[in-house]
């Protein structure tokens, strides 16, 4: 219904600008007309500083990913709400936190697409038309496109084929159309590391032998496992290590040293995947009217504190790459305001496209950061959730812990839901390579108790009844 009162609008407006006297459209419907194109491009576990124009350009050399980054604005502290596909890409995809959805790992549990609207079904209400190409990995079948809200779909079976990619989404962009569109192009690359650690074939194709380890990437300085890591840290890092899929815990330096040098080289072939589809999204002609938005829905631990892959909350696991490219000029900038990519990404674009943001979402928008406003963060913290679910049951803990983390502008604060060592603390400004828990340390009480507090206040404006342990905890420190 919606839709159709949009259209009939916009064909009223355009008799009226026919008529006598009507020089221009009115400035409401100037706005309406000119809402921006819409290009969301995904990667798959590819940590934040992943990328040349973070590091430089020694190991790793990604000219297209650091041409968005030239374009627009490089969120430095952007953090995934789940670090696993599923529960996080569910949550970029209807702008709520993992356990409203009850999304919490990648096991096949209802999901209610009829409470969570996906951001498809936002924007094609809204009168745009959708397409989505690659990497889907949701529980909603996007083939229904009733209940994913995108019309165009492709290169979706099995993930999808990177290769792919670029041309399905060339056919969308060359589609005939007379309304705006909102186009994502998902990558499962860098995710082939996973199989690559395990000596399996990698399903987007070989990247070659890896040097020798002394012509490889340094292993990353924070190799060994932090001092006074939670009990359930400790637990699923042995549970984890255990398990014949994650084949790590005999790794050498020199074994994360080529791991590294295979991982980025996965990411060069994914900068150059998205070089051609920017390439097709300058031939159409659109380059100039598209918000352009990068995205990752995880990182990848690279050895850091001995860890592959993703689920935990350290940085190289739960932070990620966020750039906006606003239409039109240029800015190359980077802005430190806390980020959820999870909650962030549908209000960010809903303001960008002139569209209410839909009730009950409980993220922010950046856009006002992405075109360069400074000034004090508009929130004091952001969460992430995670449940630990890789590896192989051990004896002495449950399966499954989870964890939330909590992380201000100097500290990072973990819980969980068993053991007897629940917490870390972590000064991220003199400890950015998390190498030391002070959670325990009574110079830090205070500290602890003020983030226990900020995690208490959160939970109960979210409706996350996790952690009565937090709760517990701050009112005995009162």
């Amino acid at each position: 219904m919606f839709t159709s009162c949009l259209f009939t609008r916009r064909r009223a407006w355009a008799l009226i600008f026919l008529l006598p006297g009507f020089a221009a459209l009115p400035p409401s419907v100037a706005a309406e007309t000119a809402r921006p194109n819409i290009l969301i491009i995904i990667t798959d576990q590819q940590a934040a500083d992943a990328m040349s124009c973070r590091q430089g350009d020694r190991w790793l050399k990604t000219p297209n990913m650091d041409s968005l980054a030239a374009r627009g604005t490089f969120f430095t502290r952007a953090y995934a709400a789940n670090p696993i596909c599923i529960p996080s890409r569910t949550s970029m995809f209807t702008g709520h936190y993992p356990h409203e959805t009850g999304i919490q790992n990648n096991d096949r549990v209802p999901f209610d697409v009829g409470r969570f609207p996906t951001m498809g079904t936002y924007f094609r209400q809204a009168g745009y038309d959708t397409g989505y190409v690659g990497k889907w990995h949701l529980l909603t079948p996007i083939e229904e496109s009733a209940t994913s809200g995108f019309d165009y779909a492709a290169n979706i079976k099995n993930n999808g084929a990177d290769a792919a990619t670029p041309a399905a989404v060339a056919t969308f962009l060359e589609r005939k159309r007379t309304h705006p569109f909102l186009l994502v192009a998902s990558f499962i690359d860098p995710h082939n590391i996973a199989e690559w650690a395990r000596g399996q074939e990698l399903p987007d194709g070989e990247v070659g032998p890896p040097p020798p380890p002394d012509q490889c990437p340094p292993a990353p300085a924070n190799l060994a496992a932090p001092v006074g890591d939670p009990d359930a840290i400790e637990f699923a890092r042995r549970s984890y290590q255990a398990a014949p899929m994650f084949p790590v815990g005999n790794f050498d330096v020199g074994k994360w040293r080529q791991y590294r040098w295979a991982y980025y080289r996965m990411i060069e072939r994914t900068d150059a995947q998205i070089g051609r589809v920017l390439d097709s999204l300058k031939a159409s002609g659109h380059l100039g009217d598209t918000l352009i938005t990068f995205v990752v829905d995880h990182g990848d631990c690279q050895g850091a504190h001995g860890w592959n892959q993703k689920t935990v909350l350290y940085e190289e696991s739960v932070r990620v790459p966020f750039i906006i490219c606003p239409p039109g000029a240029k800015r190359g900038g980077t802005s430190d305001r806390l980020v959820q990519t999870g909650t962030d990404l549908i209000p960010t674009l809903c303001d960008f496209a002139g569209i209410a943001k839909p009730a009950g979402l409980p993220g922010l928008s950046q856009r006002a950061a992405a075109e360069g406003a400074t000034g004090p963060d508009p929130r004091r913290y952001v969460v992430s959730s995670n449940h630990l679910v890789q590896g192989v049951p051990l004896l002495g803990m449950m399966m499954k812990p989870a964890g939330r983390m909590l992380r201000t502008e100097r500290y990072k604060y973990c819980v969980y839901d068993q053991g007897q060592h629940r917490e870390s603390l972590v000064d991220l400004e003199k400890d950015p390579g998390e190498l030391v828990n002070l959670a325990e340390n009574p110079a830090f009480a205070k500290v602890v108790n003020e983030h226990r507090a900020l995690l208490v206040e959160w939970s109960r404006v979210t409706h996350d009844n996790t952690f009565p342990y937090v709760a517990l905890k701050a009112d005995e420190s009162n």
